[in-house]
């Protein structure tokens, strides 16, 4: 599943072709993904300009002219794709040269200009919902979520409280989006890699110096992956289809049995699985 990196990753390539753009037309080819549509998304979206693109955790958010915000979460395998050739002369126009529509293209948004917006999903655990921008912090998707990682409100002290206590493994207390929203299975595993922390040790035995220094890891490692275009291990793509390349940066995520990539390390990365999930670490460097 996407996690803050791909969805940040996303939400920028869309930018340019909807913030401040109308929505001609919106083609909803089915009744639902996940979840049912909400009524009439089409008619409630054709026509509205969108007027700010944002990312809440994992999913983006569309406020529109109309006071609703559209909220959009590309689930397992959905994608989001862009296309059009910009045209050279025009500057923010583009040709109508769009790909035939593929069997998966369940959500076709066309923009002011000739940009399409295409939300393809295979698997369908995508969402898109329609709520008050007035609101949409009450919406259930959105209620339980925990602070941005790079929000001011995500500090050393805050974690710190957060954790204290806690008798579960500081992975998990890493993934709980109540306490850091968008973090997930890759990015809690290299984090921890570079925090020198084992996924196994209780979070409530992390020390508060610790804690301070786990905050800059978190948002460094997030920051290295956007700028990476994500990770793309399965179904993950940018907008212009082409594929994110953190991947080839992991340290430990996805290289059991590899060697440690610390110099003087003679350790191998090991694989353990906590609450259903893979868990890549160092034996000897993360205590």
């Amino acid at each position: 599943m996407p996690e803050l990196p791909e969805v940040e990753t996303v939400r920028r390539g869309l930018a340019p072709v909807m913030e401040g753009k109308r929505i001609a037309r919106a083609d909803i080819r089915r009744p639902d993904l996940r979840w049912p549509f909400p009524p009439d998304m089409g008619a409630r979206l054709t026509g509205a300009t969108v007027e700010r693109l944002r990312r809440r955790s994992k999913y983006i958010l569309a406020d529109l002219s109309t006071g609703e915000t559209l909220l959009i979460h590309l689930g397992m395998s959905g994608r989001m794709l862009v296309s059009g050739a910009q045209g050279r002369d025009m500057p923010g126009q583009f040709h109508h040269d769009h790909p035939a529509p593929e069997k998966h293209d369940h959500v076709v948004l066309d923009m002011e200009g000739g940009a399409r917006v295409t939300f393809n999903d295979a698997r369908r655990f995508g969402a898109m919902d329609l709520m008050d921008t007035a609101t949409q912090d009450a919406h259930p998707l959105l209620a339980v979520l925990g602070p941005e990682p790079f929000g001011n409100a995500f500090d050393g002290p805050y974690l710190a409280a957060r954790l204290k206590d806690r008798k579960m493994p500081i992975k998990s207390a890493l993934l709980d989006q109540r306490i850091v929203a968008g973090l997930g299975n890759i990015y809690v595993c290299e984090v921890l890699y570079r925090a020198r922390i084992s996924p196994k040790r209780q979070a409530g035995r992390i020390a508060t110096q610790r804690c301070e220094a786990l905050v800059p890891i978190i948002r460094d490692v997030l920051s290295d992956a956007i700028d990476a275009g994500g990770s793309s291990l399965r179904d993950h793509r940018q907008t212009d289809g082409e594929l994110g390349y953190f991947q080839h940066s992991f340290q430990v995520y996805g290289r059991e049995g590899a060697p440690c990539a610390t110099p003087g390390c003679s350790a191998t990365i090991r694989r353990i699985v906590q609450s259903g999930r893979s868990s890549f670490f160092c034996p000897t460097c993360q205590r």
